[in-house]
């Protein structure tokens, strides 16, 4: 078989496996453009990001071998516009991403096993990577033609829209790489505008500093003062550049039924929420990303969205958590007192 054929089977068997889209692209360097943004600081607590940027930036630093980069993609759309979800102030609100089962494991799976089937049938060496290396996956993903980077950063498909989890494999074959996708933003900026704490700026320009997803979910100390009310009920990061896409009216719903949302973590209500403990929490979020924040930084983001519910029946809830042994809840707590006693 020559490399074409080869390619062509790839595929054939990705798609078997389950992937929604799969491309073949090359090992490119972006050492430069990562080097820029952190310099600039904009990665906040993020030191992953910084360590090892050299091997991050360019595929060749962290495998010499590599020739081809195959990126997949599983589509998570949801089946109605989360946006809708904000109005309900009584409700904890948790980005579409994580109402099913953890992505990272089931991608990872479905990734491995196309892997030891090329490694079977084509004797190649190969590393697999599903957001946990050294590796920039939207940049990758974007170079082998599955979407383009929209101004939000994150990757938009003209089939799937923004909603789309992506998985990377290096190879030693030589494949023929797909076409880049070419940006089809045009002069649209709804992402950029709708964002609540004004986290970029500029079209493609992400400051995590501000970025809601990166206060609730990476950032492990208190969220400052200034972004607090813009967080309004979102517990666990945020939906709002991606859900604005223009180009999800071409999403389908999808069809990986561990993606769906489960019933219980849809709709939760705040006082359900603030009387979760330990092994309570544990067990709501069993196989879902938001275990990995932990119940203290999990209570922390529900108090921020009690004080602005403007629910005055939620204050006695609050009370458990005014004197915590854990600074950070107690200084949220008493915020949201205090904004309910207003």
């Amino acid at each position: 078989m020559d490399n074409n054929d080869i390619k062509i089977s790839i595929i054939e068997k990705a798609k078997e496996i389950g992937f929604d889209d799969v491309r073949i692209g090359r090992p490119v360097d972006k050492t430069a453009e990562l080097k820029a943004w952190l310099a600039k600081g904009h990665h906040g607590d993020m030191a992953w990001m910084a360590d090892k940027a050299d091997v991050r930036g360019n595929p060749k630093v962290l495998w010499p071998e590599v020739k081809s980069i195959i990126a997949v993609a599983l589509n998570y759309a949801p089946d109605h516009n989360p946006l809708g979800n904000l109005e309900h102030k009584d409700r904890g609100n948790i980005s579409v991403y994580a109402r099913g089962d953890d992505y990272h494991e089931l991608l990872k799976k479905k990734l491995k096993q196309l892997g030891r089937w090329m490694a079977e049938t084509y004797g190649c060496e190969l590393k697999v990577f599903v957001d946990t290396a050294p590796v920039m996956e939207k940049p990758l993903a974007a170079e082998a033609g599955i979407g383009w980077q929209g101004k939000h950063t994150n990757l938009v498909s003209r089939t799937y829209g923004s909603w789309l989890f992506l998985g990377i494999m290096y190879t030693d074959l030589d494949l023929p790489p797909d076409e880049r996708e070419v940006d089809h933003c045009g002069s649209c900026r709804k992402c950029v505008d709708i964002c609540p704490t004004k986290a970029f700026v500029a079209p493609h320009q992400l400051d995590a500093r501000r970025c809601i997803s990166y206060l609730t979910i990476e950032n492990k100390g208190t969220i400052p003062e200034e972004f607090r009310k813009a967080i309004g009920n979102r517990i666990y990061g945020c939906d709002d550049c991606l859900s604005i896409c223009p180009w999800n009216k071409f999403a389908k719903d999808s069809k990986t039924l561990q993606f769906h949302a489960r019933s219980e973590l849809v709709g939760m209500k705040l006082s359900d929420l603030l009387a979760l403990e330990d092994t309570s929490f544990r067990a709501l979020f069993r196989k879902n990303p938001v275990k990995r924040i932990g119940i203290n930084r999990f209570i922390r983001n529900v108090l921020i969205a009690v004080g602005n519910s403007e629910d005055k029946t939620l204050l006695p809830h609050i009370e458990p958590h005014l004197n915590s042994e854990d600074p950070v809840i107690k200084e949220m707590a008493q915020w949201a007192k205090k904004q309910l006693d207003l």
